[in-house]
């Protein structure tokens, strides 16, 4: 039986101590993407702020975790239990450190790079089969190789008005990515946005 249902999860901090850091790029574009598609993400629920709707005749859901970044995992998991999402109909949004500032990227699968958000999920899915929404946050500035403190610090601070602006411009692409994947597919969303993600 083919499960017309989706979890869109963003990955964050909660908290206003970190609105529009670099870390809560997963946060900023699913709040537009929910936004656009007039849906609140307002419902407190298995530690995750969450809202659903219909799109493209599937469900949707919308969850961003409520645990900080490093348990991420734990809610995605409750949900994608509780609503029966196979792991093929999750999609995640989140910060990488390995692209370039602004570029986004639509992958199938793969490590967690690092990202301790991503390392909870594939630990509590037991699986990391599950699709990504790469949104390139860049590396900080500076000679390689000065520890992970540099990194923890620009990944918490606020991306800045330049920054603002670049997400800002992101957006319609990333809605788009969402949509694609929900409707057609991954592998239509990769081919689609991939040649499209440069910043």
């Amino acid at each position: 039986m083919v499960v017309n249902r989706y979890l869109v999860a963003g990955l964050g901090n909660p908290g206003s101590a970190y609105e529009m850091t670099r870390h809560n790029a997963g946060f900023y574009f699913l709040d537009a993407f929910a936004a656009q598609q007039g849906w609140r993400l307002t419902s407190l629920k298995m530690q995750g702020l969450y809202g659903q709707g219909r799109l493209g005749g599937a469900q949707v859901l919308c969850v961003k975790p409520q645990t900080f970044m490093n348990r991420s995992g734990q809610s995605v998991r409750a949900y994608s239990d509780y609503f029966n999402i196979p792991i093929q109909n999750l999609l995640v949004l989140h910060d990488d450190l390995d692209l370039a500032e602004g570029r986004i990227k639509v992958a199938k699968g793969g490590g967690h790079g690092g990202h301790n958000g991503i390392r909870s999920l594939i630990e509590h899915l037991g699986s990391r089969d599950f699709a990504r929404i790469r949104i390139g946050i860049g590396r900080p500035p500076g000679p390689a190789g000065e520890g992970d403190r540099k990194v923890e610090s620009y990944v918490l601070a606020p991306v800045g008005a330049a920054g603002r602006l670049l997400w800002d411009e992101r957006q319609a692409l990333v809605i788009e990515a969402i949509e694609l994947f929900v409707t057609q597919g991954v592998e239509a969303c990769m081919n689609s946005v991939n040649g499209r993600g440069a910043a």
